[in-house]
């Protein structure tokens, strides 16, 4: 954790239920103890989102909070490992990031002032997804936060290139990874910092940012103030928040969170990248999300017009964009294609719509899946792994049509 900044553990729920609140509707295949006592509650500066634990805070956006192609701020997911979250006024008058490390051609501290200043702006439009995302959907559970489908939303990313900041403290030849550390921190001495890592390659792409705004706002305090790293394409372990520290390294990092936590069977799923520095036999770091989709227009168990009714949603993908998105109303058995929505880049949620014709009354179960520019479609089958990540499976809602 950042030296000299202030720190506090969350507080409980505040968050009262009232009859205009809305109705939080769970997928039923979420575990038990899930359905028990996940509960709509606020943080500061946010809506009422489905709290999962508050020490630390980890809190879905509801499926009402992503039927829009960016997500507002104030609904956006929140995700901690660590439990001690540094106050907001201690980030804002107190705050430095530092670059250095054994390939860095000096260590250089930056106030955010100075970022601003001596660097040319950059923005990107980028999902950010917990790799988590859908865990409590695994069949069998696995141990973990159990999100449902709302660890993730797009938005507007305002800040500065990584690789220009890194180019002015200097990337010596035999760089291989950038470690980087945020101001969270745990509330036991024997708990593991977050510490993280990109190999170099990543860490100087074009896409890569330090961002400020979030949305063309200050990012809010749960999601990372005032400085976060935003990695388009990679899961949102890497997305280091409250970020205070960079490293330009020779050796991997070998933290807890990088060597043993973060990982999936070697070949798993497809990546265009390959972290090969982290890689053992058995094991690789995951990092690029999957092509995916999700149905936003209906929880299960809504009501609809059997006289026609649309279906709306989102699908996005690792970054080269959405090819297509099909619908099915018999299980999987016969797709029709639905429209696609504005393209906000390539990084960034695709909507989609179909509009039905006149169905028979009575239960309807609506599936949707998408397809890459790749060529890349959603998993037909779950591909089952401890950790339960990049779950991607079409998911089927089920409506009562009248």
């Amino acid at each position: 954790m950042l030296a000299g900044l202030g720190a506090a553990a969350i507080a409980g729920p505040a968050f009262a239920k009232t009859k205009s609140s809305p109705v939080l509707t769970l997928n039923p295949a979420l575990p038990p103890g899930v359905l028990d006592t996940a509960v709509l509650d606020s943080l500061p500066g946010k809506k009422p989102l489905i709290k999962l634990t508050y020490r630390p805070p980890n809190y879905e956006t509801p499926l009402w909070g992503l039927r829009t192609a960016l997500t507002e701020n104030d609904q956006f997911f929140v995700r901690y490992h660590l439990s001690v979250i540094p106050e907001m006024e201690a980030l804002r008058n107190n705050y430095t990031l530092t670059v250095g490390g054994d390939a860095a051609g000096k260590e250089v501290s930056f106030t955010l002032e100075d970022l601003r200043r001596m660097f040319k702006p950059a923005e990107v439009t980028a999902v950010c997804q917990c790799s988590g995302n859908r865990r409590g959907l695994f069949s069998p559970h696995v141990p973990g936060v159990q999100w449902g489908v709302g660890a993730m939303g797009n938005a507007v990313w305002s800040g500065i290139r990584l690789k220009d900041v890194l180019a002015k403290v200097g990337v010596k030849p035999g760089a291989l990874e950038l470690g980087m550390a945020g101001a969270d921190g745990p509330a036991l001495a024997a708990t593991p910092s977050f510490d993280k890592s990109l190999p170099i390659g990543k860490a100087m792409s074009d896409d890569v940012i330090l961002a400020f705004a979030m949305n063309h706002q200050p990012i809010p305090h749960y999601n990372g103030f005032p400085l976060r790293l935003v990695v388009p394409g990679w899961t949102a372990t890497y997305w280091t928040k409250h970020l205070t520290r960079l490293d330009i390294r020779t050796k991997p990092v070998d933290s807890f969170w990088m060597q043993k936590a973060y990982r999936v069977p070697k070949g798993m799923f497809p990546v265009e990248q390959p972290f090969t520095s982290q890689e053992n036999e058995q094991t690789a770091p995951i990092t690029e999300m999957v092509v995916n989709s999700l149905i936003t227009s209906h929880d299960n168990g809504a009501k609809a017009p059997a006289n026609g009714f649309v279906v709306e949603g989102v699908a996005w993908d690792r970054g080269r964009g959405i090819r297509s998105v099909e619908i099915s109303f018999d299980g999987g058995v016969a797709w029709v294609p639905a429209q696609l929505g504005k393209d906000l880049g390539n990084y960034s949620f695709r909507p989609f719509s179909l509009r039905t014709g006149r169905l028979a009354p009575g239960r309807l179960s609506i599936m949707a899946r998408a397809t890459s520019n790749s060529g890349e479609m959603q998993a037909e089958k779950l591909k089952f792994n401890p950790a339960g990540y990049n779950n991607n499976v079409p998911l089927s809602v089920s409506v009562t049509l009248a």
